[in-house]
């Protein structure tokens, strides 16, 4: 009962001082420490202190800290989905389109490496936490449509010459994107290189959506006839 008169004043007092200002800066500093630590070594005594609130504060926003990391999770996936939507890919050429898609990609996983550390974390953990989440699921089914949709125009017009997987195109993008910052510093170590440096960069960028493209606006060859 102490427990629950305790998180009904702390209600009233993030009621008081804006508690979605609150509720923000935890998801925020949430975010940081999994993704530096993951689930288990983060610290949510750690988070109340940056934060200047309290777990028992932390706990009555997000009831756990299960609770919590998988609300960092769905923040994670909102942000990217609400960047592509922002795009107004529909009133683009389909070649147009798919550049700017692939760059928003690209761009977005360079500047957030947390998202692709927290990704990569839970998929140690096989989805364990992600399968909780009915959000995630709907918010991932935004961009198969939309890579559908600029797919679809792109076939009509004749530009795209490939039948292919709108699941299996997104996949292709985020591979390469993805890669770039999860492997970073091994792949950096192994072959020299700072994969964050200007150049290699915009060649990486350009690169992708150049390979993207070509493979769509090339017909398949024909099998050899036995």
């Amino acid at each position: 009962m102490a427990d629950v008169d305790v998180a009904r004043s702390g209600e009233r007092e993030g009621r008081k001082n804006d508690p979605e200002k609150t509720r923000e800066d935890i998801l925020r500093v949430a975010t940081e420490e999994f993704s530096a630590y993951g689930l288990s070594g983060g610290r949510v005594d750690a988070i109340a202190e940056k934060t200047r609130t309290s777990k028992r504060m932390i706990y009555y926003y997000f009831g756990s800290k299960e609770g919590l990391y998988l609300a960092v999770l769905e923040k994670a996936y909102r942000k990217i989905r609400s960047l592509e939507a922002d795009l107004a890919l529909a009133g683009m050429p389909p070649v147009e389109a798919l550049r700017t898609l692939i760059a928003s990609t690209f761009d977005h996983d360079e500047n957030n490496p947390e998202f692709v550390r927290l990704v990569s974390i839970e998929n140690i953990h096989h989805a364990n936490h992600m399968k909780r989440s009915s959000e995630i699921g709907e918010l991932n089914i935004s961009i198969v449509r939309t890579i559908g949709e600029i797919l679809e125009r792109g076939r009509s017009e004749g530009v795209f010459r490939r039948e292919i997987d709108a699941v299996d195109l997104h996949m292709l993008i985020s591979a390469f994107c993805f890669f770039r910052v999860s492997n970073r510093y091994t792949f950096g170590t192994i072959f020299h290189r700072d994969l964050s440096s200007p150049d290699l960069y915009n060649r990486h960028k350009r690169m992708i959506s150049d390979a993207v493209i070509a493979y769509m606006t090339q017909a398949p060859e024909k099998p050899l006839s036995d």
